[in-house]
């Protein structure tokens, strides 16, 4: 009997392990790329290229909820959400949709100034590197974005226009009458004719403050029942305010013992003037259920006047969304593109 043990037999030359693994993903992940998989062509514009041939399709758009880049990449719970996303893209992409999968990066706010500050550098310059660690990392997953495509919110072209559409809002008033938002600058001008008496009264005549006319206020009497109208107006409210990381912090940031999540800092309850916005919607009651709603009558004059806040409410059945004026013009051409760029 020999004392020798017989050899192992050599390893297959192609056993699936994490390394073969990862070389077939990006093979793949290189001939979606080539290939444009997961590109989504507009009707027209520089990213036409394509359109032809989804022209007849359905369309379909799905968008996750922006990760934070906050932090020198993605963990382990992102991919959670983003996978069943994905696979509900490709399934309706096989269907016959013309599927427009987008992903973006939610970088303004605490989580990214704080990590600015633990790692001593620009807060561009830690957002901009982990975003694109970020975009490596969703890549490898094998998701069907089009890289085209996206928002960061610190990107100048997007965030000018939500500072647009927030000076649509501030200078918009909900008119009862005409069941829509209309400029500030038609009130102003009802008040000055006459033709419309000052809602906002602290008098029981509804002349003005005070009882005054509108021809007697001061001018900044004048702006304070004017911007009583606004559907974005400044008001004064508790706030959990902590000094240390200089800032207001949810509900949810505080911990039981009145501490900051995030650095556990003390907090405090003290009052902020802040801006708030009106909801100019009432839910739909009617026979027909609809699944959307409109600010008219008594119900809009209640939510205008209750000074409702803002609500991510989630419900099946309606969806609500402020009126705001269409604008005169054309925005300007720097902000007529056909999509949102990345800006690495």
């Amino acid at each position: 009997m020999s004392d020798t043990l017989p050899s192992a037999p050599d390893a297959p030359a192609f056993r699936y392990n994490a390394r073969l693994a990862n070389e077939i993903e990006a093979r793949w992940q290189d001939r979606w790329e080539a290939d444009r998989t997961f590109w989504a062509p507009n009707p027209v514009g520089d990213l036409a290229d394509g359109f032809d041939a989804v022209a007849g399709r359905r369309k379909l758009y799905v968008l996750d909820m922006f990760p934070y880049p906050s932090g020198a990449g993605l963990h382990v719970g992102h991919p959670l959400g983003y996978i069943g996303t994905d696979v509900y893209a490709r399934y309706m992409r096989m269907n016959g949709h013309n599927v427009l999968h987008a992903m973006g990066y939610d970088a303004f706010g605490l989580p990214a100034e704080q990590y600015a500050v633990q790692t001593g550098q620009h807060p561009r310059v830690t957002t901009e590197a982990n975003i694109a660690n970020m975009r490596r990392q969703l890549r490898a997953l094998g998701l069907g974005h089009d890289p085209r495509r996206g928002v960061a919110t610190t990107d100048i072209d997007y965030y000018r226009w939500t500072q647009w559409i927030f000076l649509q809002i501030f200078d918009a008033w909900y008119d009862d009458e005409a069941g829509r938002a209309r400029p500030i600058s038609e009130l102003v001008a009802e008040l000055d004719a006459g033709s419309r008496l000052p809602e906002r009264a602290a008098a029981s005549n509804g002349d003005g403050p005070d009882g005054k006319a509108w021809s007697a206020l001061s001018a900044d009497e004048r702006r304070a029942v004017v911007d009583s109208y606004r559907l974005a107006y400044l008001d004064e409210a508790p706030v959990n305010w902590c000094p240390a990381l200089g800032t207001v912090l949810a509900n949810e940031e505080v911990t039981t013992d009145g501490r900051s999540e995030r650095g556990n800092h003390p907090v405090f309850r003290r009052p902020l003037t802040r801006t708030g916005c009106s909801t100019t919607c009432a839910w739909s009651t009617g026979p027909s259920r609809s699944s959307s709603c409109s600010a008219t009558g008594s119900g809009a004059a209640w939510a205008r006047r209750s000074r409702s806040r803002w609500r991510s409410t989630t419900t099946s059945r309606s969806t609500c969304s402020p009126r705001v004026p269409t604008p005169s013009s054309v925005p300007p051409t720097w902000c007529s593109h056909p999509s949102t760029r990345w800006s690495t």
